[in-house]
């Protein structure tokens, strides 16, 4: 099956190092520190982990599609062997879930969402910081990430993983209907809303905006809404999706899907959104980057020649999209092979590791790729000013930063949806649903 950048977002499946450690092979791994050979770690016919085996569970996703290939210069490099075994997400989730609770010193190295359960694992004890590993080799050159990606993967100040996918949310948009309008891509929330009327015609199936609907979908695509009108979920270990800036969120998020959507909106996540949008049926959209593919595709859009990428429309905070790592690489706090383990994630994110799996269509995090001309080819050239834009200005989270996520994400949700459904004063249902939140914070606390 030909994987698209569909996949980023929902299904996958996560990468697991496991590490056996060869009778003979010890004080191996000493010998990487401060090499500085970009790539592998080892010097020119050294193999510092000669004879030792790690085993990669990689994702049913394009970075685990790219990975794969590189992975015999890795073994070339350092002596490593690497297995390779596989998991969806959710079975990778609980499969995890059960090997850490158990105390189990693998997997060494495991893929993750930093923002669904890397709290959850941090809190647990499960990941071991990373905090040291990235000085020891100046050529890693860790400050060429980019500041939010860091901050995704960063729990109470300390490292917790490493990024190698990121997202932003951005707008798409119809460049035929906006020429034939004569109206310009807005730049701003309130010209979105005046674009959106202009083009909202349901008696010929046109309509002026789609987003996802669904209470908990919607709420990491509302959370460029609230960030760009000055708010956020919460200011420190305090709630706050009741202020007035987030109701002001909230309520334009509800009301273009409530005044200008498609039919069914209320029951739409992304596949149906990115669907309608295919169609040709919609002028606007905002969504994750990632998801381009969706209505880029000619076998799967019928109006791919005319998709057009910008900037997040500022509110009265500015422009400030979500700017994420949608997936990380973390170390097992158990593992018993811990230099071998950063061994593999200093290789897998290096600098010529992104650029091969960017080229592959896999955003990475470092700024120095997406400079290049040739780090930029898996992508459509007008998107990619709009990737590098979104990720110096953007937030480093999408949702709740908690470990109770998918109760939160309800209550969050729950307020557009009330907007959705007519109601005028959200005001009422914003103070009970900050209120669940807090309660949500308070548990983590005792957690």
């Amino acid at each position: 099956m030909k994987h698209t950048s569909k996949r980023w977002m929902g299904t996958g499946i996560a990468v697991i190092l496991t590490t056996a450690m060869v009778t003979g092979c010890a004080g191996g791994a000493k010998n990487n520190a401060g090499d500085g050979t970009q790539g592998g770690g080892a010097g020119a016919g050294a193999k510092p982990f000669e004879g030792k085996s790690i085993t990669l569970v990689t994702a049913n996703h394009p970075w685990g599609d790219a990975i794969k290939p590189l992975l015999p210069e890795f073994e070339a490099a350092t002596g490593m062997k690497v297995n390779v075994q596989s998991f969806f997400e959710d079975q990778l989730t609980q499969k995890l879930t059960v090997q850490f609770t158990a105390g189990s010193a693998t997997p060494d190295v495991f893929m993750y969402r930093p923002l669904q359960e890397g709290k959850l694992f941090y809190k647990n004890g499960w990941v071991n910081p990373l905090d040291e590993y990235p000085q020891k080799d100046a050529s890693y050159d860790f400050n060429d990430f980019s500041k939010s990606a860091i901050g995704s993967v960063t729990v109470d100040g300390k490292l917790a993983g490493i990024p190698i996918i990121t997202e932003q949310e951005i707008l798409y948009y119809r460049k035929d209907l906006l020429k034939n309008a004569g109206l310009e891509v807005p730049k701003t929330m309130d010209e979105l809303m005046a674009a959106v009327k202009k083009l909202h015609d349901p008696s010929k199936e046109m309509y002026g905006f789609v987003a996802r609907g669904q209470r908990s979908p919607l709420v990491t695509q509302v959370s460029s809404f609230l960030y760009s009108e000055g708010a956020d979920f919460m200011n420190g270990d305090k709630a706050t999706i009741n202020t007035p800036e987030a109701v002001k969120a909230f309520t334009t998020y509800g009301t273009l899907l409530r005044d200008f959507g498609p039919p069914g909106v209320l029951n739409m996540s992304w596949p149906q959104a990115f669907g309608i949008f295919a169609q040709g049926k919609i002028a606007f959209m905002t969504d994750a980057n990632s998801l381009y593919g969706n209505v880029t595709d000619k076998e799967k859009s019928k109006v791919a020649d005319q998709v057009g990428f910008a900037m997040f429309p500022g509110g009265k905070a500015g422009s400030k999209p979500y700017s994420i790592t949608s997936w990380g690489l973390s170390m097992n706090a158990k593992s018993a092979n811990k230099d071998a383990a950063w061994e593999f994630i200093k290789w897998a994110s290096s600098k010529d590791v992104v650029l091969k799996t960017q080229q592959a269509g896999n955003p990475g995090a470092r700024a120095s790729i997406w400079d290049k001309a040739e780090g930029t080819t898996g992508f459509p050239a007008e998107l990619v000013p709009i990737i590098k834009e979104s990720a110096k200005v953007g937030v480093d989270h999408d949702r709740p930063v908690v470990i109770s996520v998918g109760e939160a994400r309800d209550a969050v949700g729950e307020i557009v949806q009330q907007v959705m459904a007519g109601q005028t004063n959200i005001q009422d249902t914003a103070n009970k649903a900050n209120a669940a939140l807090q309660t949500i914070v308070d548990k983590d606390k005792t957690k």
